[in-house]
Formats: C-alpha cells, sequence, structure tokens
C-alpha cells in the first residue's frame, strides 16, 4: 500500500512517478524499498492512467457500514447474549438422550 499512496502522492504534487522519486518518498517515511517490487510496481503503473483510476475510485458506491451497539445499548448486547446461550443449553439439553432412552434403544435391537 505504501507504494500506491506514494504513487498518489506524487501524482497529486503533479510530480513524474519514476522509481528514483517513489524511492525517495518511501525512504524519506522510513519504508524499506524492495527493488524488484519497485520495478515492478512502477512498469505496471506504467500503462494506468491514475486519473481514470481515481475518477472510477471516487464514482464507485460506498458499501453500508455496519451500526455498532453504542455504550447505551450495551446492557442490551448482553441480554442478547444471556438469551443465545439460555437457548443453546435448552438445545443441548433436547439433543442429550438419558441414559434410559439408551437402554431402552439397545433391549430393543438385542431382545
Amino acid at each position: 500500500m505504501e507504494y500506491v499512496y506514494a504513487t498518489l502522492l506524487l501524482h497529486s504534487a503533479g510530480k513524474d512517478v519514476s522509481e528514483d522519486s517513489l524511492r525517495r518518498i518511501l525512504e524519506a517515511a522510513g519504508i524499506a524499498v524492495d527493488d524488484i517490487r519497485l520495478k515492478s510496481f512502477v512498469a505496471a503503473l506504467k500503462e494506468i492512467n491514475i486519473d481514470e483510476v481515481i475518477k472510477a475510485a471516487v464514482a464507485m458506491p460506498l458499501a453500508p457500514v455496519p451500526a455498532t451497539p453504542s455504550t447505551a445499548s450495551a446492557g442490551t448486547s448482553a441480554q442478547q447474549a444471556q438469551a443465545k446461550e439460555e437457548k443453546k443449553e435448552e438445545e443441548e439439553k433436547k439433543e442429550a438422550v438419558s441414559e434410559e432412552q439408551l437402554a431402552e434403544g439397545l433391549s430393543a435391537l438385542f431382545g
């Protein structure tokens, strides 16, 4: 991501996006530059129109952000969690077969 941020910074400043300019920005930010990654990134950028990519990104609708419970409803969340646990325990009790039922089943098999 750092390479993309540095590219956007250079582009918004109207500067040439080159290996040297990207390297200087990344090093100034204290980021270790991988030469192979830098060369392949700059080569890929030559085929991309950054202005079009930015316009396309702005035109894309944002995904809705799920609502998070507020501190006022923290009690409600705790109550919901407790209700879920109780429901789960009830289901486990229903699923659990008593020893008597098992014995009846076995006696029916072996007669």
